[in-house]
């Protein structure tokens, strides 16, 4: 479902450390961990690298996500929803971490298949497969951190 994590530290070793001055490497995943529930291993990589090559950069990049993720018009829902179904159009792998984001911010099964129909109207049976399985994982990965958190008996 994710592609491997980096290794934050050989990236320190061998481009360089995370030199931005503005905010932390910590600082800039606290959204992520707090809209998804932990960084993706591609933003984690764009963070460092990208904090250690060329900081300014990295804190236009964030401007600009963080103005467009978070238009005053839409709650985080249902821009989550709308990600989620532009990116499922595409098959895209970033879909599951958006569709992740969505439930976290209170999307239903149900909002999130209107959705999945939605994108199988204009792309066809594979956005409707693919949404499928997605859900699939969401609903895994929801059952066992809820089994995680469980007090143990």
């Amino acid at each position: 479902m994710l592609p491997p994590r980096i290794d934050v530290e050989l990236v320190r070793r061998r481009i360089g450390a995370y030199a931005a001055q503005d905010r932390s490497a910590e600082e800039r995943s606290a959204i992520y961990k707090d809209l998804i529930g932990f960084v993706p291993p591609r933003i984690e990589a764009r963070i460092n690298v990208t904090g250690a090559l060329d900081p300014d950069l990295l804190e236009l990049q964030e401007r600009v996500r963080a103005h467009a993720m978070y238009p005053k018009c839409f709650d985080v829902k249902t821009v989550q929803l709308m990600l989620f179904g532009m990116l499922l159009m595409d098959l895209n792998d970033a879909a599951p971490l958006h569709g992740i984001a969505a439930r976290r911010a209170g999307a239903s099964w149900e909002e999130m298949q209107a959705v999945i129909s939605l994108a199988y109207l204009f792309r066809g049976l594979s956005a409707a497969n693919r949404g499928a399985e997605i859900l699939a994982n969401i609903a895994r990965r929801e059952a066992d951190q809820e089994a995680a958190a469980a007090p143990a008996k």
